[in-house]
């Protein structure tokens, strides 16, 4: 089972506090190309799968999504997903994406913020989502970047030539568990090479239709100085790809 640090009451506290808890979509930076790439969703049946909150549900709703139904492990996401959704085609259920099984429902798009570095099995959920998607359906998902998830060598950040800050990673072809600090708590996570990702969906039969590795933009940093050092190495790595408008199930 995977780890839900979520349920646990200080953890959901602090993370409650956060920008992107807060705002939503609109507090995560990485969303305009994210949102690029999930285009218009008119009349799609939409699946999020690490819903959160509901904001990427609620936003699909509210642009034209027939059908959205999220789905997460924390029951406290889904409580607060649900006081915040008032629309009968939005859903949500509870469910841990390592070993769920999912509804024989077809979908049109297929989406996932920051949730497949947490799990141990993306190849048999990848080959779920391309089994549920419609001919011609989409897949669009962030993860942290397998830079940002390997190890950092100690310390994270240290001075370089010039006074420059120097950033580096260690034994990034070793996949697997990572243990991080974040919020008080120790969290888990799952490296994984960007070539893993890129070859999974391959071998799941998608099309690659987009890959891109997210950092703030030079124009933001100009606004927001505090930002800079996160220009060193990408945050996200970001996928989006197609099931074949000829496959068959």
């Amino acid at each position: 089972m995977s780890q839900n640090a979520y349920d646990e009451p200080l953890f959901f506290a602090g993370y409650s506090e956060l920008p992107r808890s807060q705002k939503g979509i609109n507090g995560a930076l990485e969303w305009p190309l994210l949102q690029a790439l999930v285009g218009d969703v008119q009349g799609y049946s939409v699946l999020d799968l690490g819903c959160g909150f509901g904001w990427f549900c609620r936003w699909a709703h509210e642009n034209g999504a027939q059908k959205v139904h999220g789905i997460d492990i924390s029951r406290n996401m889904l409580e607060k997903a649900k006081s915040l959704t008032r629309y009968p085609a939005v859903t949500y259920s509870i469910g841990d994406l390592d070993t769920i099984k999912l509804e024989k429902d077809s979908y049109d798009l297929v989406y996932s913020a920051l949730a497949f570095h947490y799990l141990t099995n993306i190849k048999e959920l990848f080959g779920q989502v391309y089994d549920r998607l419609k001919p011609g359906g989409r897949f669009v998902f962030s993860v942290e970047h397998p830079i940002f998830t390997g190890p950092i060598v100690a310390p994270a950040w240290t001075t370089g030539a010039g006074g420059t800050e120097a950033w580096g990673v260690d034994s990034y072809a070793e996949e697997g568990l990572r243990k991080r600090d974040w919020l008080g708590k120790e969290v888990f996570k799952q490296h994984r090479t960007v070539d893993t990702y890129v070859s999974l969906l391959l071998s799941t039969r998608f099309i690659l239709t987009a890959l891109k590795e997210w950092m703030p933009t030079t124009e933001y940093v100009k606004d927001h100085p505090e930002w800079k050092r996160e220009r060193i190495r990408p945050l996200f790595l970001i996928l989006a790809a197609q099931k074949p408008k000829e496959a068959q199930h």
